[in-house]
């Protein structure tokens, strides 16, 4: 088993040792060689020692978690973020190829986020792209948390093999495919994302992006026009008929009204 070192950064004496805890139980791969109680003491270790992912809380006194980041060479390490509940963090969070954990943190929640971080950091190692890209994300996500601005305009695609950061203006519609979700974009082009269609819902503004059906989600700047010609069906500008589900038809109508 390939052993990676990590560092905790938190201003909270608790969450510092939990983690660490957490980490040696559930996480064995990952090996905490340093604890920091502020963005000056992190640097500190930094230096100390050779650091593949740091787990970073972002709202701490003096410096926060993004201060930190733009003093160090980010695109270095794999960074895995720790936040309280906050819906525009959250949905900051969800659009970007960035890691997080909500306090307090489950450690099923922590397994997965560490699974996902290895994955990606061996993919960073690998492809100077899925570096490049690593780093456009974060600079995207610290963008939107300091915007006045609560709508996501970027979110970076987890494909098969790296990542893409798609403007969310440019996405027409998204339809499930099994744990998979196709985001179809304006130009005819298509992505095929490694996460489920509940997790774009989660991420995109619900005034734009409606969900006609379980299985798709559609741009609302993309309705041309709705038909009841043999089922109820959402029509897009480039032609496209998505069926519409019965029990979202009232909700669909109500939504065109608001949106019109």
């Amino acid at each position: 088993m390939k052993e990676y070192n990590a560092i905790i950064i938190d201003d909270e004496t608790n969450v510092r040792i939990a983690m660490e805890l957490m980490l040696a139980q559930y996480c064995p791969e990952i090996k905490v060689v340093g604890k920091a109680a502020s963005a000056e003491e992190g640097r500190e270790l930094l230096k100390q020692f050779e650091v593949d992912f740091i787990f970073l809380d972002i709202s701490m006194p003096k410096e926060d978690g993004f201060s930190f980041l733009r003093s160090i060479e980010r695109e270095n390490y794999g960074i895995i973020f720790a936040t309280a509940h906050q819906e525009h963090a959250l949905r900051a969070l969800k659009a970007s190829a960035i890691d997080y954990l909500l306090k307090p943190v489950n450690p099923l929640e922590l397994r997965e986020a560490v699974g996902k971080a290895i994955q990606y950091h061996e993919l960073r190692l690998s492809k100077s792209e899925a570096r490049t890209i690593y780093h456009e994300s974060l600079s995207n996500l610290q963008e939107q948390l300091s915007s006045d601005n609560r709508v996501t305009k970027k979110i970076t695609i987890a494909e098969q093999f790296g990542f893409r950061v798609v403007k969310v203006a440019d996405l027409m519609y998204l339809q499930a495919d099994s744990n998979y979700t196709v985001l179809h974009l304006s130009g005819l082009n298509k992505i095929v994302a490694t996460r489920p269609l509940g997790d774009f819902e989660a991420m995109l503004d619900p005034a734009v992006f409606f969900r006609i059906h379980k299985s798709t989600i559609i741009n609302m700047n993309y309705l041309h026009g709705y038909s009841s010609f043999e089922g109820n069906f959402a029509v897009l500008t480039d032609g496209t008929k998505l069926s519409i589900s019965r029990r979202k038809l009232i909700e669909f109508r109500e939504a065109v009204t608001h949106f019109m």
